[in-house]
């Protein structure tokens, strides 16, 4: 089979974590309404530009890398009703033509497919682009493909009372492959250290790289001391705890050959804070041309540097510690103090009280849930003997908190400040009064290395306890005994996530001079995981105007 002119591409696919290739966001526009008795502009919309590595490393197979629509003008937002509003009843036609990947990359079309050509017909096209699904291409390398093929694929289409604006997807094979250095802690590595980071790639495709460019990320607890004269910085200090930190993008100009290692001249400091606990650093490089890269750093809310320019140097030997996606947890030891506090009230037959249950974190670490994206921390609430709950804190519910007892699970949301204070005012009326009456408030049991200090994860509710001072949080006075704290289970988890550390009303956790904390109980955590953190590479994906990929890795303890 004669292959086709083999063009020089100087593109390439971005290597960096969950960004997609440079010009994978640009999608056509849709213009404006035309005057009447016009033709409906209506826009095919898809990536223009797919890159296929010759390593397989192109996505799940079963899922296609374009997905083909249809732009009409309009909102797509449900009407009265419930009802999409259409743009256009009519028959149409959008032809698939991938003859220009014939020798160069394995298409899938969807539709009605002959070979490598496709035909998709419909009759109304809704308004908006969402509900005007067409389809998904889906490509692979095979027997024919080789470094530096290259084909289009043409999409086009007709229809009465329709103008169609076409689309065209050029696809690139091996490519410049840019794949990070792996990373691992240093041993001892403590709060307050600073982690010499030994940044570099690898460039596994198999085209040579004209430029290139490093973004790096340190989330909240992390800090880079130097400032580089070919790098741009963009610190985000509000929004969600999960995506705020510290950006930076630097540019490297030159060619970077196939095949070939390079690493920074000099390791790149990451200076970690003393509340810092997982939390994480991670750094892409991405082939881009030296133009391209200059629009990068004019990006919104970056900030250009000032000193000496990074630089990079050839490594001898390309070695195998490379990959993807490049990311590390520092420091992974550090602890912090979760403290419950408790109430002690009395009351007659009929009064109603009310006991503010306090949560605090006493540091000196923060509780990042950048892994886990922000899961909430749980902890329960016993009802003493002869009272009933009127009033409830937004973020308890009432459930079965272990066999046989009946009470609230709280929740706190992550991720959790190192000095966060949090109070759950309840309100209870004495129904009858029973000397001592208490009920628990207990962290479930958890083995969680990063609290090493847990008599303060138990305290107590007292409703009329003796004058002695030893209600909320001193020792038993004839009172029912402490039961074990319940494990925390899939099922005492569910809640939503946020940012202001819990969803009780915030202020201080001591309550009234009669509240004190008691003893014993276990860890607040309910579990851990999730996918990779994307704050740094969201932020760079909307600087640079493309797609987003989530990946989900490994399940990590907070």
């Amino acid at each position: 089979m004669r292959r086709p002119v083999r063009r020089a591409v100087s593109r390439a696919a971005l290597g960096f974590t969950a960004v997609a290739a440079l010009s994978a966001g640009s999608f056509a526009t849709v213009p404006a309404f035309a005057d009447g008795g016009a033709p409906l502009p209506v826009a095919i919309t898809g990536p223009n530009h797919v890159d296929l590595s010759l390593h397989g490393d192109n996505g799940d197979p079963s899922e296609p890398q374009v997905t083909l629509r249809l732009a009409a003008p309009g909102s797509d937002e449900p009407g009265e009703g419930g009802v999409i509003p259409v743009a256009h009843n009519g028959d149409y036609k959008i032809k698939i033509d991938a003859s220009g990947l014939t020798g160069v990359a394995a298409v899938k079309l969807p539709c009605r497919a002959s070979g490598l050509t496709a035909v998709c017909e419909g009759n109304e096209i809704y308004a908006g682009e969402q509900y005007n699904r067409l389809g998904g291409i889906r490509l692979d390398i095979n027997g024919d493909s080789a470094p530096g093929d290259f084909g289009s694929i043409k999409v086009t289409g007709e229809g009465e009372g329709v103008d169609f604006a076409p689309l065209t997807i050029d696809v690139l094979v091996g490519g410049p492959e840019l794949l990070g250095r792996k990373l691992t802690e240093p041993a001892g590595l403590a709060a307050g250290d600073t982690y010499r980071a030994p940044v570099g790639f690898r460039n596994a495709g198999g085209l040579a790289a004209e430029g290139a460019v490093l973004h790096f990320h340190g989330s909240r607890g992390l800090s880079f001391p130097d400032d580089y004269g070919n790098c741009a910085y963009k610190a985000t200090t509000d929004g969600s705890l999960l995506h705020q930190g510290i950006d930076a993008l630097c540019t490297f100009s030159g060619t970077y050959k196939a095949g070939t290692a390079y690493a920074l001249a000099e390791p790149l400091k990451v200076r970690t804070a003393g509340f810092a606990l997982n939390d994480v650093f991670s750094y892409g490089f991405s082939a881009v041309a030296a133009g391209t890269a200059k629009a990068l750093l004019a990006g919104d809310g970056y900030t250009p540097g000032t000193g000496a320019p990074l630089t990079l140097e050839e490594v001898p030997g390309a070695a195998s510690d490379y990959t993807r996606y490049t990311d590390l947890d520092l420091p992974s030891h550090n602890t912090y103090d979760l403290v419950l506090t408790g109430a002690s009230r009395r009351g007659e037959a009929g009064d109603t009280v009310k006991a503010d249950i306090g949560f605090r974190n006493d540091g000196p670490a923060w509780i990042s849930a950048l892994r886990s994206g922000g899961e909430p921390i749980s902890f329960s609430v016993a009802v003493p003997e002869g009272a009933t709950v009127t009033k409830s804190p937004d973020g308890c519910t009432f459930t079965t908190i272990e066999a046989g007892t009946k009470g609230y699970r709280c929740q706190v949301d992550t991720p959790l400040l190192e000095n966060t204070e949090v109070a759950f005012p309840f309100e209870l009326r004495i129904d009858k009064v029973v000397k001592n009456a208490r009920g628990k408030v207990a962290l479930p049991s958890w083995d969680n290395p990063f609290e090493t200090e847990r008599s303060n994860n138990t305290a107590w509710i007292v409703l009329n306890g003796p004058d002695d001072g030893q209600g909320a949080g001193g020792p038993s006075t004839g009172g029912p005994s402490a039961s074990p704290s319940p494990t925390a289970s899939a099922g005492d988890t569910a809640g939503s996530s946020g940012t202001d550390g819990g969803s009780g009303s915030t202020g201080s956790a001591g309550g009234s001079g009669d509240e004190a904390t008691g003893s014993g109980g276990g860890l607040a955590f309910t579990g851990a995981g999730g996918a990779l953190l994307i704050g740094g590479a969201a932020l760079l994906a909307l600087a640079l105007g493309v797609g987003v990929v989530l990946v989900v890795r490994r399940r990590a303890a907070v």
